[in-house]
């Protein structure tokens, strides 16, 4: 599983998104963390519909976006996305 977290440098409640992305991949080690920076990579925030950050997605093993949200999620919201990414 993966959760993709987009953020941009100037981002305030990025920081508060970044914490709670790495908080829920040390609880959950099969998760993949990865961050994109839009302005690195506008292509692939284009190509993921990604319009403010900090925007997480979760991805189940097969990469279907299983969750996502806009604005800096809580660590209850991230644990439950990745229990439901790892569902059959």
């Amino acid at each position: 599983m993966i959760v993709e977290l987009y953020t941009s440098a100037f981002c305030a409640p990025c920081r508060a998104a970044r914490r709670v992305v790495r908080e829920a991949g040390r609880l959950v080690p099969a998760a993949r963390v990865t961050e994109v920076d839009v302005a690195d990579h506008p292509d692939l925030a284009a190509a993921e519909r990604i319009s403010s950050t900090p925007t997480v997605l979760v991805r189940d093993g097969g990469g279907r976006e299983v969750f996502r949200a806009a604005g800096a999620p809580t660590l209850p919201q991230v644990l439950a996305a990745l229990a439901r990414a790892l569902e059959p």
